[in-house]
């Protein structure tokens, strides 16, 4: 299926258009609201990390994996395995909600924000709640798990398709799960062969905050004054928000010097 990405467009003050709000601006506010400012009303955006193309491959092979068996109405093994008694979701929209530029829509009424995000999986279970899945890799020398402080934000994921999907009008359980799967590190050589080991790890969700912080987003972007350089959620100052102050103040100092 073929999409056309649509730039958007920097946010006016007062406008009646909703705007749009990704998932991961949403994180991006929760970490730093003067970068989300940056970004929602001049376009600055941060800088990007280079492309994970091995996540993406995995996470792709994983999709086509459980669409066999969405396809047969049966649990995948790593359901069964793990005691989730539940198939994967088989809906005609699923191919737009799995999509970066489109996923699971809702428009927040009260701020007028066009919210989305794009899911990996979704499961249904017996009690025909819909479970969000997200699909992580990794590889490291130790078991892989989601409670470091940093996987806050691998938590705020989860629970905003879930918030999507309530706001779609269906049923959806508080839990979750992380398909979580870690390149072994262990063996001998490469030999052109990459094995792994997948953990299916089960995580209670709540949105409750989701809301409270789409209203704070949107005084955010209403205010002409960009938040101040301080602080950021993520248990420190922001990395970026802070070099761009050091910088700047570095290149005042020399242009000063320079000054007769």
């Amino acid at each position: 299926m073929a999409y056309q990405r649509e730039r958007s467009l920097p946010y006016k003050p007062g406008q009646t258009a909703p705007y749009k709000i990704s998932r991961s601006k949403i994180e991006l506010f929760m970490q730093c609201p003067r970068c989300f400012w940056l970004d929602a009303r001049l376009k600055i955006t941060r800088p990007s990390s280079p492309p994970f193309n091995i996540n993406k491959a995995i996470d792709e092979l994983f999709k086509k994996e459980f669409d066999v068996y969405r396809a047969a109405g049966e649990p995948h093994p790593l359901m069964t395995d793990n005691g989730v008694k539940a198939v994967p979701f088989q809906h005609k929209d699923l191919d737009t909600w799995r999509y970066n530029f489109t996923g699971v829509v809702a428009l927040h009424k009260l701020t007028n924000l066009h919210v989305f995000g794009a899911v990996d999986d979704i499961w249904i279970n017996e009690d025909g709640e819909l479970i969000v899945v997200d699909y992580k890799a990794t590889a490291k020398d130790r078991e892989v798990g989601i409670d470091s402080p940093w996987q806050i934000s691998y938590k705020r994921q989860l629970e905003v398709y879930q918030w999507l999907l309530r706001q779609n009008g269906f049923a959806v359980s508080d839990t979750g799960y992380f398909v979580y799967t870690n390149g072994r590190m262990d063996l001998d050589g490469f030999n052109d062969h990459l094995e792994f080991r997948t953990k299916v790890i089960p995580y209670k969700g709540s949105d409750k905050w989701i809301e409270p912080v789409l209203e704070r987003m949107k005084a955010c972007i209403e205010n002409d004054e960009m938040p101040p350089v301080g602080d950021a959620a993520m248990g420190g100052p922001c990395e970026f928000c802070t070099y761009a102050r050091t910088r700047t103040e570095l290149t005042l100092k020399t242009l000063q010097k320079r000054t007769p």
